[in-house]
C-alpha cells in the first residue's frame, strides 16, 4: 500500500476540478480525477502528467451507480483507501438563468436533474467511499457548495448573493450544505473532517467570463479543507479563512 496521499476530485477535467488536481498533485499525491467522458478525463490528465504530476482519470457521473460502483472497487483494490474527496461535480441547468429569480418559471424537471447531480449523486458517491475514507488515518471531505446555497445570506439586503438566485441550483447547494452538517455530526468520533467551500465567482463555464477570479484563486479553500491538520474545523462552511453563515 502507497504512503502517498490519495486524493478523488469529481468533475475533474475542466475549471475549478482540474486546478484543484494540478494543486493537490503538486503537493506529491496521487489525484484520481473524475469526469463523466472519459476521453475528456485522459485528455486533461495527459496536460497534467506533461507538467510531472501523478494522476490518473477515472469516469465517474455522480448520477450513475455503477460509475460509482466501479471507483469504488478501483480505489479499494488498487489503494485500499481513500485519504481526500473533493466533490466538485455541478451543474447549473441550461434552463435556468444564474443571474435571475427563476423561482415562478423553473420546471420541476430542472429541480429534478439539478438535484441528481448537485446532491443526490454528491450523497451517493460520498456514502460509497466513507468506509475507505474511514481507512486512512486523516480523511478529508470537501463538499464544493456556493454562497447561493446560504439561506442568511439570500436573506441579507446587504449581500452579495441577494440578486442572484436559480432556484434550483441554489436549493441544491442548500441540500449539499445541510448534508455537510450532517456528515460531519455522524462522523465526529473519527479523524475524518467534513466541510463545505465557497469558491468564489470563478471564471469557468458555470461562473461565466464576468467572474473577477481566476481557477487557482478559486481553488483556494478547498485546497485548504482539503489538507487540514488534526485541529482543523469540521462541519463548517468556509470562504478561504472566512466562515460563512449556513
Amino acid at each position: 500500500m502507497t504512503e502517498q496521499t490519495i486524493a478523488l476530485v469529481t468533475g475533474a477535467n475542466k475549471g475549478l476540478g482540474l486546478e484543484t488536481c494540478r494543486q493537490l498533485a503538486r503537493r506529491e499525491m496521487i489525484v484520481l480525477m473524475g469526469a463523466r467522458d472519459i476521453n475528456k478525463g485522459l485528455t486533461a490528465a495527459n496536460g497534467l502528467k506533461s507538467e510531472g504530476l501523478t494522476v490518473e482519470p477515472v469516469q465517474l457521473d455522480v448520477t450513475r451507480a455503477d460509475h460509482i460502483a466501479k471507483v469504488q472497487a478501483f480505489i479499494e483494490s488498487r489503494f485500499g483507501r481513500l485519504d481526500i474527496l473533493v466533490n466538485n461535480a455541478g451543474m447549473i441547468h441550461p434552463d435556468e438563468p444564474m443571474f435571475a429569480n427563476s423561482s415562478e418559471q423553473v420546471s420541476l424537471q430542472a429541480l429534478r436533474e439539478t438535484f441528481e447531480v448537485n446532491f443526490f449523486g454528491q450523497v451517493a458517491l460520498t456514502q460509497a467511499l466513507i468506509p475507505l475514507i474511514k481507512k486512512s488515518p486523516a480523511g478529508r471531505i470537501v463538499m464544493v457548495s456556493s454562497i447561493l446555497g446560504s439561506l442568511t445570506l439570500h436573506g441579507d439586503e446587504s449581500s452579495e448573493a441577494i440578486q442572484v438566485k436559480p432556484l434550483a441550483y441554489d436549493a441544491s447547494k442548500t441540500a449539499l450544505n445541510q448534508f455537510t452538517v450532517h456528515l460531519a455530526a455522524s462522523l465526529k468520533q473519527t479523524s475524518i473532517k467534513v466541510n463545505a467551500a465557497h469558491p468564489g465567482w470563478v471564471k469557468t463555464d458555470l461562473g461565466s467570463q464576468r467572474a473577477p477570479m481566476g481557477v487557482e484563486e478559486g481553488t483556494k479553500t478547498a485546497i485548504r479543507l482539503a489538507t487540514l491538520g488534526p485541529d482543523g474545523p469540521t462541519g463548517k462552511f468556509y470562504h478561504r479563512n472566512e466562515q460563512l453563515p449556513w
